[in-house]
């Protein structure tokens, strides 16, 4: 199983819609997913139709009654709208996890959901954990539970001060855990049309050279439709400009994944 984490402290940018996106595209190949939400908001969740409010179960009942037996995280799997695709719900206590865990010292907490995977790899391909715009143990938890980190990126100048910090932590918490983790930043939200996304862009791909994606997610009023009803856009308009990016994004992770790519071709178009 491969398990991909898009994530960003900056809001806004894009992580659950590249989430449900790569997720709705992916599930055409009849492969299982297996989607986790790490964020509180808990976007990811509803976007599938549960409500963070009224979650009792799911992700955060693996930090407050650690387990690994297959059998009992299995349990804590819930179905969704996009075929084949199961979800580890975020619940609103998972807020509250940082001032708890601080009280125990942390004890292993770090790992608690690449344990969680371990136990049910078998019955998924892949993995897509939607993370919080913020520091603290659910990000490291992502960051030690995936193969590679997505960083959607808003083709912005306030979203490249953003990145700075975000860069930052990456480094802060790969010492930690010892362990890099091979990210790639995708410019969303791109408009063409004005100035302030072309020189956004051009700066980020100065910048980070051949960790940004070649090519961009588009502005696409498409994708807000999609969300209102619940299901990624690949499903309900597979040639939408917005799908068309997503399914193109696809398309160059898998090729990293099978070793196609090398990293002189990420600044390339994909």
């Amino acid at each position: 199983m491969k398990t991909w984490a898009c994530i960003n402290q900056k809001g806004g940018v894009g992580k659950t819609t590249s989430v449900v996106s790569l997720a709705g595209h992916l599930s055409k190949t009849g492969q299982r997913l297996l989607l986790i939400d790490l964020d509180p908001h808990g976007s990811l969740s509803s976007y599938m139709g549960y409500n963070p409010d009224e979650m009792e179960t799911g992700i955060y009942s693996l930090f407050s009654e650690p387990t690994s037996n297959p059998a009992d995280v299995a349990r804590l799997l819930l179905p969704t709208p996009i075929e084949n695709t199961y979800l580890f719900a975020a619940s609103t206590a998972l807020a509250t996890l940082d001032r708890q865990i601080g009280s125990e010292q942390g004890a292993g907490k770090g790992l608690v959901v690449a344990k969680a995977i371990e136990a049910v790899a078998d019955k998924f391909a892949y993995g897509l954990i939607d993370c919080p715009p913020m520091l603290g143990i659910l990000m490291i938890n992502a960051l030690a539970a995936c193969d590679q980190l997505l960083i959607p990126a808003q083709t912005d100048y306030l979203t490249l001060t953003g990145l700075e910090r975000m860069m930052h932590t990456l480094e802060m918490v790969e010492k930690s855990l010892h362990k890099k983790t091979p990210y790639m930043i995708v410019p969303t939200m791109y408009d063409v049309r004005t100035r302030a996304c072309q020189e956004a862009l051009h700066k980020m791909k100065e910048t980070y050279r051949y960790n940004v994606w070649g090519s961009v997610i588009p502005i696409d009023t498409r994708f807000r439709d999609a969300s209102k009803r619940g299901v990624p856009l690949p499903t309900v308009a597979p040639y939408a400009r917005g799908s068309l990016a997503y399914k193109k994004l696809l398309n160059f992770l898998l090729g990293i994944q099978d070793g196609k790519h090398g990293a002189e071709e990420r600044q390339q178009t994909a």
